[in-house]
């Protein structure tokens, strides 16, 4: 299955064309004024301008960073973008606000919770409530990049691919942070994610390198090719992974045991096993987080409303 490639801090019409024509899917428009990456509205509609033009449909994304709502979607619709990108500090009330779908930056910082995490991206999907999925088909789409304090990303720091891993199962993201076309295909087979993201790993003294943005869309096409059993996560999977979850194993403590090594999914799988009642150790304990909205209503068997 189809890995989406978003090229971000394309900052030129050239660079825009040369993804697009790379094949791909999404390019990142910054209006960080703090980055280097950083553009006025005017220079990015000409850049959407020229996409349109030459006749592809790529997508673009704005990127914000603790932006006003209302500002947001001013330059959403000079600029034409058809997604809006939250990479700082924005809370869940924000997203109701925004006129288009939303990319949500998620930094996992070091100690904290994957439960967590889950609640904070359960609460901001319930928070922009029913409205059209939009182009990637869902109205917020997760973006997993590395923390590092005090940045909002492009900083070329790999991600949990291991959180990232565990995540990818209850919702299609976006893998950012330190990509490259030399990792980015060890990236899809061990995280199996929606889409990649890539800024600085296709950059050379931090502009866009036309060759090396071709050779990363390229490595993704050849992971996609090498890993045709392991598509990204779609909802037509996340519903029937839900409804036909593996069989527990109860270990010498009546508990249900992990099935993966890895810290991310050990530690969901230990909260739940931690609440789950000891009198009925054969039952499978349900998590105290409620699964996404689009998760739920596929699952005729939850007795959530």
């Amino acid at each position: 299955m189809k890995t989406l490639v978003k090229i971000c801090g394309v900052t030129t019409p050239a660079h825009a064309l040369v993804a697009a024509e790379a094949g791909a899917d999404l390019i990142g428009l910054n209006f960080y004024p703090p980055s280097h990456r950083n553009l006025a509205p005017e220079a990015a509609a000409g850049i959407v301008r020229a996409l349109r033009a030459a006749g592809h449909g790529t997508l673009a994304v704005g990127l914000f960073v603790n932006e006003d709502p209302a500002h947001i979607n001013a330059i959403a619709a000079t600029v034409g973008l058809d997604l809006i990108q939250l990479s700082g500090d924005e809370q869940p009330a924000d997203l109701a606000r925004l006129a288009r779908p939303v990319l949500r930056a998620v930094r996992i910082a070091p100690g904290e919770s994957l439960v967590r995490i889950r609640e904070r991206l359960t609460s901001a999907t319930t928070m922009l409530g029913p409205r059209d999925p939009g182009p990637l088909g869902q109205p917020l789409t997760p973006l997993l990049d590395a923390h590092v304090p005090g940045a909002y990303g492009g900083t070329g720091t790999p991600a949990d691919w291991d959180a990232a891993a565990t995540l990818a199962r209850l919702w299609p993201l976006f893998l950012a942070g330190g990509l490259t076309s030399d990792n980015v295909g060890a990236a899809i087979g061990a995280v199996g994610p929606f889409g990649v993201d890539v800024s600085s790993g296709v950059e050379t003294a931090k502009v866009k390198d036309p060759a090396k943005i071709r050779a990363f869309i390229a490595a993704v096409r050849a992971a996609d090719a090498a890993n045709t059993t392991i598509a990204p996560p779609t909802l037509a999977l996340l519903s029937s992974e839900q409804a036909n979850p593996p069989a527990p194993s109860p270990n010498d403590h009546g508990l249900t045991a992990p099935s993966s090594n890895t810290r991310a999914e050990r530690e969901i799988a230990l909260t739940a096993q931690q609440e789950a009642p000891m009198s009925k150790p054969a039952a499978r304990p349900r998590s105290r987080v409620p699964w996404p909205p689009w998760r739920r209503k596929h699952d005729p068997n939850d007795p959530q409303p």
